[in-house]
């Protein structure tokens, strides 16, 4: 196997979760897939030393977060925590259970799940994106992130809670007004899977 194609095998083994990383910081798949391709220009120019380096995915991560982080320094204008979102105490929350059996409609139903979370991450501020991702997906402490964002701790925290906030609204109404038709349920069969949290009752 020459060394190109030694490349494009690391290539395809990582490549999904640096797309995913980067999407998840920028909320936008045009800057994600510019962001990944910088990212494998680096790796291309360690490969030597990256092809047998057992963090070779730690680096490849590491350097996504960068570059997303600088990206949006320069252009400001511009299923944890699903279920922790349910779950989370506040007169507005609500628990979704879905059926549990091994079925496909079930495997559909948390993709979904997924979807919807993506799609909400997508429509938040970076300001709340940001602290909020590189917490909960890229399990940042808060001192982490306010170093690497240079912001205060307490802004740090104030951000994540407005932005879980934010989260959990949009999931609401995305679960309401999509999740029924998406999984093949009838919409009053779907409002009876949905309760408040006990926990705030």
């Amino acid at each position: 196997m020459t060394d190109l194609n030694k490349f494009e095998a690391f290539m395809s083994a990582y490549q999904d979760m640096v797309y995913s990383t980067a999407v998840r910081l920028l909320g936008n798949d045009a800057e994600a897939q510019d962001i990944s391709q910088e990212v494998f220009l680096k790796a291309y120019e360690r490969f030597g030393e990256l092809s047998t380096s057992p963090t070779a995915g730690g680096w490849l991560k590491t350097v996504t977060r960068n570059l997303c982080l600088n990206h949006l320094t320069r252009h400001r204008a511009r299923w944890r925590l699903f279920s922790e979102l349910s779950r989370e105490s506040d007169e507005d929350t609500m628990e979704v259970d879905f059926p549990a059996p091994d079925t496909h409609e079930h495997d559909l139903a948390l993709a979904d799940q997924r979807r919807l979370l993506e799609e909400a991450l997508h429509r938040l501020p970076a300001a709340q994106r940001v602290p909020l991702v590189l917490y909960h997906f890229e399990e940042m402490s808060y001192e982490e992130i306010a170093q690497k964002l240079r912001r205060s701790m307490a802004k740090v925290k104030t951000d994540i809670f407005r932005a879980r906030e934010a989260l959990r609204k949009k999931l609401k109404l995305d679960l309401e007004g999509d999740l029924a038709g998406t999984i093949g349920l009838e919409s009053r069969h779907f409002a009876g899977t949905i309760r408040p949290n006990p926990a705030t009752s």
